[in-house]
């Protein structure tokens, strides 16, 4: 039976999990309150990846994030990966599960990278279609990402967040909001993000996403190998100011840092949300 009990309580400003940082994260860490974990890296039978996904669990709160769902694919859903999927979730217990707004691969085949997708009402169709099995074969709703782009469809009639609106609110699903996919794609596509923001259904975002990317000049690429460049944090502190508390936290992929530079950054976060949310109370109260 799928869950459609109300959105998760707040879990404040959290990390990705990554295996450079287990020994730091292992005994706990005040300055972090949850982990996301890259679903595929865990769902294995055994070793040192669950050795270690187990102590974080003792510790933190975690969620789940993949990037091999494919939802967007033509392909038969993959049951396989999602019955493994659910025995990852029923092992730890996450409070929630993501993926992304794409297609991986086709005939089989996994290019193991996020693909956009046309927007049109056909793919809309077909997208709460393969949504709705998936929350069905899980039992809860699951979240799905905005991904960066760098092309689009010219057969496209729907804006992407348009089609994101009306996916989450037809499919019954969630959003996780990638403040800096928003920011590439605007650089890209040549749009304001902050339409982008104001299009979206407010009750339907569970979680932030904060990283950093690479400007190339006439175009952006999701590197999550940055910190986190301005114009971001300037989006999330209008994300925060339109959704309110949403439980927020930081990518990088590649060129970890020590966990020292990412708490510093995630207190950047910290501080902008406490920030905007205060000044909205007193707007409130100035009215």
């Amino acid at each position: 039976m799928l869950d459609n009990s109300p959105l998760q309580p707040h879990l404040g400003f959290g990390l990705g999990l990554r295996r450079e940082h287990y020994d730091d994260l292992i005994n706990g860490h005040a300055a972090v309150d949850w982990l996301e974990i890259l679903s595929e890296n865990y769902m294995v039978k055994g070793g040192k990846p669950l050795y270690y996904l187990d102590k974080m669990r003792e510790r933190y709160p975690l969620v789940m994030h993949g990037v091999s769902l494919s939802i967007g694919s033509v392909d038969p859903l993959n049951i396989t990966y999602l019955q493994e999927l659910k025995a990852l979730a029923q092992r730890i217990q996450p409070k929630w599960i993501s993926d992304h707004l794409c297609w991986t691969g086709t005939q089989g085949i996994n290019l193991h990278d996020l693909m956009p997708l046309p927007y049109t009402e056909e793919a809309l169709d077909h997208l709460v279609s393969r949504v709705t099995q998936v929350q069905d074969f899980l039992g809860q709703r699951i979240l799905l990402e905005n991904v960066s782009s760098y092309l689009s469809y010219q057969h496209s009639t729907i804006s992407e967040w348009e089609f994101l609106a009306a996916l989450a609110n037809r499919a019954d699903c969630l959003i996780l909001l990638d403040i800096n996919n928003i920011q590439v794609s605007a650089h890209n596509h040549n749009f304001d993000p902050l339409t982008y923001l104001n299009a979206l259904p407010a009750q339907r975002i569970q979680q932030i996403h904060l990283a950093g990317h690479c400007n190339k000049g006439d175009y952006s690429i999701d590197t999550h190998d940055h910190e986190i460049v301005a114009a971001v944090w300037s989006l999330y502190a209008a994300a925060i100011a339109r959704f309110g508390h949403i439980s927020t936290m930081i990518e990088r992929d590649d060129d970890i840092p020590a966990l020292a530079i990412l708490l510093d950054e995630l207190q950047i976060a910290r501080n902008i949300s406490q920030q905007v949310l205060s000044e909205n109370i007193q707007l409130q109260q100035a009215y």
